[in-house]
């Protein structure tokens, strides 16, 4: 073994030699080891740390190390007997079809077309690795944060929604997935209806379920979730809540028509109900106007509001914000408190300084850019390889576009024959609380690498559908 071996490969070479040696037999010393394998101290001493973590040695100051005694908590060639967990997990909370990926990992060399989160190269990475290195060198790095999180971060995300949201508004989350879950189990009761868009974001379902709420869908259309039908579902149902995306909708990337974002506000006063706005794509606009949040214009704590910084920035950083006014608020800090106490210091301070930082707006510029290009070179590429597929209007911000398969397709056979073509993207029927009106198909245009794998995206995805309807023609 040269001096270029690592620690990894010396601890595999000694797991060999442990596995040979007999409870208690002595390892050679650490000098002998150098002199046999030719590596440095500190890679012997990595290697024999790893593998008295394994429990495989024991070490003893001033004596040495010994191979451990070998144990079996069950005789191995014995399957586990797990029918009883049957019998005790009963009713089921959370609905694992919607959290997990229904065809499981992808294959390598598959090309990634059914994610939500931005590719590693349309990251600000310089930026947070720094920001969270200085972070990690402050005097009070480790210790215990606010509950409600550090009131300079709480502070500038007020700065970005608006509408006079004060500090004391904010409550800082591990992400938006953990804010929609403190919302939906503070809000309303176990057996409640929540109103929910349709289609929606799968995993916002999924939160409600598992806080025992009831999913009822409200129908989209160009401008937003329908008003009218909005009244009608609250009356019907006597929902106290409802779940909406009034800015690039997931899946859809449709924004809520002005006209119609007081009238929800107003029709969800009149039913003495909260609306919680999902604003995940805030920083995700591709150049033009973003709207204002529905909480900016909000004057009665109707909305309770969510947003993150996680798909404009990077999946780890696992930084969201909720904001509400009065009584609800305390309610949604007792259960941040039960479920975690709060958000670790260095990630809180490392989010403010990657947001007060000018570079941060630079950021949110050039990622719109990217977005925009790489939506139109997509939508040019499923034209061209899927015919009959409708697509509405190009979104003016998101990470996907929703196309509508021609009549007769089965969205998750052709999900299922794209993975075989080495292409993931997502069934539409993952969206829909009920029945899906029509067949469709989620395609990301933000988690490839580059223009190239969007193209050779689309041409893999429009063979598998010209393998299932021989009758389709691609480039017509």
């Amino acid at each position: 073994m040269n001096d270029s071996s690592t620690s990894v490969e010396l601890a595999d070479s000694l797991r060999a030699l442990v596995s040979r040696l007999s409870p208690g037999d002595r390892l050679p010393s650490s000098r002998e080891l150098i002199k046999e394998y030719r590596v440095g101290p500190a890679t012997v001493a990595r290697a024999i740390a790893a593998l008295a973590a394994e429990g495989a040695v024991v070490t003893r100051p001033g004596s040495g190390t010994y191979a451990a005694q070998r144990t079996r908590l069950h005789d191995e060639t014995t399957a586990i007997d797990t029918a009883w967990q049957t019998v005790a997990l009963t009713d089921r909370a959370v609905d694992t079809h919607l959290i997990a990926a229904p065809l499981g990992p992808a294959p390598a060399g598959t090309i990634t077309m059914d994610g939500g989160y931005v590719h590693r190269s349309l990251q600000p990475t310089r930026a947070l690795s720094a920001a969270l290195a200085r972070a990690a060198r402050r005097p009070d790095a480790w210790d215990r944060a606010p509950a409600d999180g550090l009131m300079a971060l709480r502070t500038v995300f007020g700065r970005i929604i608006g509408g006079g949201v004060a500090p004391e508004d904010v409550l800082i989350t591990a992400g938006g997935q953990s804010a929609l879950s403190i919302a939906f189990r503070a809000i309303a009761g176990p057996g409640s209806p929540v109103l929910v868009e349709s289609p929606t974001y799968p995993q916002a379902m999924a939160a409600a379920r598992a806080a025992g709420l009831r999913p009822v869908p409200v129908p989209l259309d160009a401008d937003g979730i329908r008003p009218d039908l909005l009244a009608d579902a609250f009356a019907m149902t006597g929902a106290r809540l409802l779940y909406c995306q009034p800015t690039y909708q997931n899946p859809t990337g449709t924004v809520l028509a002005p006209e119609r974002r007081r009238q929800i506000l107003d029709v969800a006063r009149a039913s003495g109900a909260f609306v919680i706005e999902d604003d995940f794509a805030r920083h995700l606009g591709h150049g033009g106007t973003v709207p204002r949040p529905l909480v900016a214009d909000d004057r009665d704590g109707t909305v309770i509001y969510v947003t993150s910084l996680t798909k404009p920035a990077a999946p780890s950083l696992r930084i969201g914000a909720l904001v509400a006014r009065g009584p609800v608020m305390e309610r949604m800090r007792a259960v941040r408190l039960v479920d975690d106490f709060f958000i670790a210091r260095p990630l809180q301070e490392a989010a403010l300084e990657v947001l007060s930082s000018p570079s941060w707006d630079r950021h949110v510029r050039s990622l719109g850019t990217a977005l925009r290009e790489r939506c139109a070179v997509l939508a040019a590429a499923i034209t061209q390889e899927i015919p009959g597929a409708a697509l509405p209007a190009l979104p003016t911000g998101g990470l996907h576009l929703w196309v509508r398969l021609p009549s007769g397709m089965d969205d998750t056979v052709l999900t299922s024959a794209a993975r075989q073509h080495g292409v993931a993207v997502s069934a539409g029927s993952r969206y829909f609380a009920t029945e899906p009106p029509a067949a469709h198909l989620r395609i990301g245009f933000a988690a490839t690498a580059d223009h190239t794998e969007l193209t050779e995206g689309a041409g893999r995805l429009g063979a598998a559908l010209a393998e299932l309807d021989p009758g389709q023609e691609r480039g017509a």
